[in-house]
């Protein structure tokens, strides 16, 4: 079973650490995905720069529509993904626990599958 954790982080949390508080929150998440990789279960891993770079793209009555982060909306943003192979559910909260990013982020954890609601097993 393959499942996506989301590194969902309160915007503007990345402006506020010191240097040093973000280096060593990357090499704690480093190491967390080296883990995961000497484990056999991770398909990919990468950090997101901050959505003051992201765009929004979509298409509504034909018209495209094209809006420039940042998203004032948005009280948290991706910061980081990684995708897994877990033989059960259960074991990809599990690692969701043991994520670095769980102490200073949400950590959502989803099941990649067909986006049509039948999609159940």
């Amino acid at each position: 079973m393959a499942f996506a954790l989301m590194i969902l982080e309160p915007r503007g949390q990345r402006q506020e650490r010191t240097q040093e508080e973000a280096h060593h929150a990357m090499d704690r998440m480093v190491r967390f995905s080296g883990d995961l990789q000497s484990r056999g279960i991770l398909r990919a891993g990468e950090s997101l720069r901050a959505d003051d770079s992201a765009v929004r793209i979509g298409v509504r009555g034909g018209k495209r529509i094209v809006n420039d982060g940042p998203f004032a909306e948005a009280k948290e943003m991706i910061g980081g993904i990684f995708l897994l192979d877990c033989k059960t559910r259960e074991e990809a909260l599990a690692i969701a626990h043991e994520c670095p990013a769980a102490e200073w982020a949400t950590v959502e954890v989803r099941e990649l599958g067909p986006c049509f609601a039948d999609a159940k097993r």
